[in-house]
């Protein structure tokens, strides 16, 4: 296993939640981490992103709520995520993928299988 997801679970709406993503340093170090959700009868989404270089990207829809991070100590990225809404419940992945900055072409990119996060209303 290249990801494993931990941290899923089921809380009631207005909780948090804290995800977390381990993988080897040579994947970790150099890579652009996601959080993807796939809930049922959609498409899986983009829930946000941290570069190497620690830059974040969050979906408008988590945006003051959840939050990206990574160690690279533990080669490991995090999702916090509070104020859980209803709408929030999904499986969530891990994701690793690193670019060739010139080409732009995907160098590697690997999945964690999934952790599921059920939010009750």
């Amino acid at each position: 296993v290249q990801l494993q997801a931990s941290g899923g679970g089921l809380v009631q709406a207005g909780g948090s939640l804290k995800l977390s993503c381990a993988t080897s340093e040579s994947i970790f170090n150099i890579a652009t981490m996601s959080w993807y959700r796939q809930a049922p009868g959609k498409q899986r989404e983009l829930v946000a992103s941290i570069t190497s270089g620690h830059n974040t990207n969050y979906v408008d829809s988590v945006k003051g709520r959840f939050t990206i991070s990574r160690d690279n100590a533990k080669n490991t990225v995090y999702l916090q995520m509070n104020s859980l809404k209803p709408e929030d419940t999904a499986v969530y992945y891990c994701n690793a993928r690193h670019v060739r900055p010139l080409s732009q072409r995907i160098n590697y990119e690997y999945w964690g299988q999934g952790t599921q996060v059920t939010v009750s209303s």
